[in-house]
């Protein structure tokens, strides 16, 4: 279902895009970020064990919406493309992965149209993964602050 050769119809899709997954990412992390607000409140110690399941459990949940993001670019090259180009939803798939993380092996290449909304997807990976770092970043921070009070609440030096 290759669209004429207009670049700004390709773009504006592309952008669509962009929004549905940050979409996606917000909804995504904030339910995270709640569910671990929750957690972090309910009391308890907080140790090295509890620190890394929590690091543990947001690196899989930022990876499994990456991955519902990368899906959606795929979905979109799927409907676009005819099948000379990405003949099976795996293809698409790889395609999408490789772009969305700007790894970019460059073995599939989009015809001339469609070549603009691979660089947005680029752009979109890059800016999605930044927003996971700084979230993962926040989690650490949170956890290194809290096992420092458990140590100082137990009577702990907190220079060891």
């Amino acid at each position: 279902m290759l669209l004429p050769d207009h670049t700004f119809v390709y773009a504006t899709l592309g952008a669509a895009l962009v929004v549905a997954t940050v979409i996606v990412h917000a909804v995504g992390t904030t339910w995270w970020l709640r569910r671990l607000s929750k957690t972090y409140t309910s009391g308890g110690t907080h140790t090295l064990r509890r620190s890394v399941k929590y690091l543990s459990a947001t690196v899989l949940v930022l990876l499994l919406l990456h991955t519902i993001e990368i899906e959606l670019w795929a979905a979109a090259y799927l409907y676009l493309l005819s099948d000379a180009y990405l003949p099976t939803p795996e293809e698409a798939s790889y395609f999408s992965f490789v772009t969305f993380t700007t790894l970019g092996y460059g073995d599939i290449v989009l015809p001339p149209p469609l070549r603009i909304m691979s660089g947005i997807e680029a752009l979109n990976g890059i800016m999605l993964g930044g927003w996971s770092t700084a979230l993962l970043f926040a989690v650490v921070q949170r956890s290194w602050q809290d096992m420092a009070f458990t140590k100082k609440s137990n009577g702990e030096d907190s220079n060891e």
